[in-house]
């Protein structure tokens, strides 16, 4: 099954029963190939500790206990029934959460906030009515929240921890799988010899994985689905075999009392193996986070009838086995190939090393599109994204990033060469990811669901119990392994901090320094500024007010363009807003000084069009919004400032009723306007002359002001466009702290000069450029 079919699903839309068992199947390649993998070395993992066997196989039936139970209440009830429950209009994820609490409190820290903003159709679709019996407690919280900007920076960082978690789960997932599956070349070879071969196997695995990142999921992806049901298939049917062979009775282990017995015998030690069974529950925050593919109910169906009886006979199996095999000697031993039958250890290396492949891709995918989403709120610099298929909107490659995951676990696989250090490092990273959604979903539950406060306490205090039991387990192993997970999310944690800290006071410098409408008017006279053809398109982050760049452009060269857009691209805390409600256009002075913004607004999940078709639609919003600007039918006017009124203005593409744009390949020039529906203009002279013309609706009251400000308006654009840029060079003020002066001169700094332009500016022409430079004392 291709991947190029999963598209992003709209929650409300009720979907076919065949529609749902499709997606289901399709999202074991995406959704569960991490997950899936965990019993290659959950058990080598939690028997690597100091644990001693006894006749009575307790500590067997302990760790199966365990493991049964973190299954049945992380993965199953608390993501399947209740986190699925908290998506961002068919969203997930850490960011997910995070958004969709600025929607409902005002507690997110984007500088450039707009009312006209609350009306887009994903901050309202979904939400009920507040009974009035609930509203006093969720109400406290919200003020709360709201008036303390010290409590909005706490639960930005705490988002920002759970995506550096993430983050570092992409390095370390990839690395633990793929050496554990090589791992079964232990059982052909000596001990002495077998880490020499695996290590460089591992390695080239890992090099050939990330090298095919660039042609995109959808491409590779094509056995995902079937290699993640073959070896779910594989290891059920393994492990039920060994449960008929060696105990059948080994379900006993389902008893809780189990689990107290395991502990009260081992101490320290069991205590310690934790983290080993941790390493069950790798991958289930993909079930949230990759909510966006696929349907809630498909997930809950793969993940209720497949993926869960398959791992729980499958660990069934494997405590079978061991529970009859008390006489292994070495620990490395202790693992997932020996209890396969050995005419069948072959075949199932084979189909393990596909399916590490397999979990590693999703994990590292997934590691993108949150980087995507960090790099579209402001928390991260600015970095190449291609987007590898034109159907599923998920799939993007990220070069950067790409590379320096493989180094880094190319450094951890040559480092650890163990699954004992790795697994330690990749479950104290889930487990964090764990406890931040834990605590994101009981403030969504108070202030989005509106449910008692009760209520999420008991949530918190329920699940944080079990996944502070586990994080303390796993953070005892600092200096075993644990120490890489809380390294790499420090140091992404600080380049994030330090970039949304330098953006947002360089946003609060252009907002104290613009200029007003007033010194606009008086400009003209004063220098005797001229107009030159073409449209000068002038990027800043301002949404109102004429940008400082602008006064210093045109006070140092007294001339700007016949035609002026003040351009803001902006992300908004929403996964995807609608083609209809894109731009918000609105004049900045006088109707005669043609002077135009226009608030391009994006999700973090939504897709920049390349250059030309930006340009397009651009125009074709400017055009729409002087043409309604004039008649009875204006749509619904947003006055925030007192300079500007916006309208919101659809993409050409979105409406059949706005005013489009066409171009015809013809031989004569054609100047003027030919009805009161279509205004025509033409391009320079090309080798093939083009008739290029806007398509104006049927609109009797169209006035002549109208038609010649549209006139003018095309024959600007054919004149050609201007894209001036902002060249900023930031510094921390005087009398700044040392601290300040080190983040803004050189952290900021250093990121700003490494990162890339903004993508709408990635194919814009060098010769159509002008880059104005500024110091901005911060």
């Amino acid at each position: 099954m291709d991947l190029e079919s999963v598209v992003y699903r709209n929650p409300i839309k009720k979907e076919s029963w065949r529609t749902v068992l499709t997606l289901a199947y399709q999202s074991l390649g995406v959704v569960y190939g991490d997950l899936s993998t965990s019993p290659l070395y959950v058990y080598k993992s939690t028997f690597a500790e100091d644990i001693q066997h006894s006749d009575t196989n307790e500590e067997i039936y302990g760790v199966l206990s365990f493991v049964f139970w973190t299954l049945t209440l992380i993965p199953l009830l608390k993501y399947v029934f209740i986190v699925l429950r908290a998506d961002d209009n068919g969203e997930g994820g850490t960011f997910a959460l995070y958004s969709l609490l600025c929607r409902h409190a005002q507690v997110g820290l984007l500088p450039d906030v707009q009312l006209a903003d609350e009306k887009l159709i994903e901050y309202t679709k979904g939400d009920g009515t507040v009974p009035i019996n609930k509203r006093n407690v969720g109400s406290v919280l919200k003020s709360l929240l709201e008036k303390h900007r010290v409590l909005q920076r706490v639960l930005l960082v705490l988002a920002l921890i759970g995506t550096c978690m993430v983050i570092g789960d992409g390095v370390l997932t990839p690395a633990l799988s793929v050496f554990s599956a090589v791992s079964g070349l232990e059982l052909s070879m000596s001990k002495e010899h077998h880490r020499y071969v695996e290590v460089p196997v591992a390695c080239i695995i890992l090099v050939f994985l990330f090298s095919l990142q660039h042609y995109g999921t959808h491409r590779v992806g094509i056995l995902f689905a079937p290699v993640v049901m073959t070896w779910l298939l594989c290891i059920s049917g393994i492990g039920l075999y060994n449960i008929l062979h060696w105990n059948p009775h080994v379900y006993r282990a389902f008893s809780p009392v189990y689990m107290f017995k395991f502990l009260k015998k081992t101490q320290r030690g069991g205590w310690m193996s934790l983290g080993g069974i941790l390493l069950c529950i790798t991958g289930s925050e993909a079930m949230f986070a990759d909510l966006g593919h696929f349907s809630q109910l498909s997930i809950q169906i793969a993940f209720t009838f497949l993926v869960y009886p398959a791992l729980i006979l499958a660990y069934m199996g494997q405590a079978a086995y061991l529970s009859k095999h008390h006489a292994i000697e070495s620990d490395y031993r202790i693992g997932f190939y020996v209890s396969v039958p050995e005419k069948l250890r072959w075949p199932v290396l084979i189909i393990a090393i596909l399916q590490s492949v397999v979990g590693s891709q999703a994990i590292i995918t997934g590691t993108f599109s949150i980087i995507k989403q960090c790099s579209a709120m402001g928390c991260f610099p600015k970095v190449k994204i291609i987007h590898t298929s034109s159907k599923v909107h998920g799939q993007i490659y990220i070069p950067e990033i790409n590379w320096c995951l493989m180094l880094l676990c190319l450094a951890i696989t040559i480092g650890f060469r163990d699954t004992k250090r790795m697994g330690n490092a990749s479950g104290l990273a889930v487990i964090t990811v764990m406890l931040v959604t834990t605590c994101l979903m009981s403030l969504v539950m108070v202030l989005c669901w509106h449910k008692s406060v009760l209520l999420a306490l008991g949530f918190i205090f329920f699940f944080g119990s079990i996944e502070t039991l586990y994080f303390s387990a796993s953070l005892i192993k600092f200096l075993e392994g644990a120490w890489v997970p809380i390294a790499l999310s420090l140091i992404f944690l600080i380049i994030m901090c330090v970039w949304h800290y330098g953006t947002l006071k360089k946003y609060e410098f252009d907002v104290q320094n613009k200029v007003s409408i007033n010194w606009l008017l008086g400009l003209v006279p004063t220098l005797g500024i001229v107009r030159v053809k073409g449209i000068g398109l002038i990027h800043t982050e301002l949404v109102s007010g004429i940008p400082a760049i602008f006064s210093h452009f045109v006070t140092n060269l007294p001339a700007f363009h016949q035609v002026v857009i003040f351009l803001s691209i902006k992300s908004v805390p929403v996964p995807h807003v609608r083609a209809e409600e894109r731009f918000l256009v609105g004049r900045v002075g006088p109707k005669e000084y043609r002077l135009y913004r226009c608030i391009a607004r994006y999700g973090y999940r939504d897709i920049h069009k390349d250059n030309m078709e930006f340009e397009k639609d651009l125009i074709c919003s400017i055009a729409e919004f002087i043409r309604s600007g004039t008649s009875e039918c204006d749509v619904g006017f947003e006055s925030f400032e007192d300079d500007t009124k916006m309208t919101v203005v659809g993409t050409s593409a979105s409406n059949t009723e706005c005013v489009r744009m066409c171009e015809d390949n013809d031989d004569k020039d054609i100047s003027q306007m030919e009805d009161a529906s279509e205004l025509r203009g033409v391009k320079a002279p090309e080798k093939v002359k083009k008739r290029v013309r806007f398509v104006v609706p049927d609109s009797p009251q169209i006035d002549l002001g109208t038609r010649k400000e549209l006139q003018e308006l095309m024959e600007a654009r054919e004149a050609g466009m201007a894209f001036i840029m902002g060249h900023s060079y930031v510094r921390a003020k005087r009398g700044s702290s040392w601290i300040k002066k080190a983040v803004i001169n050189y952290g900021y700094d250093f990121l700003r000069r490494n990162s890339r332009a903004p993508t709408y500016a990635v194919s814009i022409p060098q010769g159509s450029t002008l880059e104005v430079g500024m110091v901005y004392h911060v």
